[in-house]
């Protein structure tokens, strides 16, 4: 799935101890700071809405530059849409 603020990878497996959520922020994103700062944004997003995924997801978010300066409460829509499309 593509959004405004990021790209995911979701993969569905048949036996996993709960849903798994990584993150990658390469060097194009910007200094530390700021890939920090999109990472720290990303895993509040991600917590707020996890009670949504079922346990068998493993999803890979690729943050876009735009999580720096997007309302927080976008950004949460944002992936509370994703995980509403991750249904078997």
């Amino acid at each position: 799935m593509s959004g405004p603020y990021f790209a995911a990878f979701c993969l569905g497996q048949a036996a996993t101890q709960g849903p798994r959520i990584g993150f990658t922020t390469p060097r194009a994103l910007g200094k530390s700071v700021d890939r920090n700062r999109i990472k720290r944004r990303m895993r509040e997003a991600v917590r707020r809405q996890l009670c949504q995924l079922e346990p068998q997801w493993e999803i890979v978010i690729n943050p876009r530059r735009a999580v720096l300066k997007a309302p927080f409460a976008d950004l949460t829509r944002e992936v509370g849409r994703l995980f509403s499309r991750c249904k078997l």
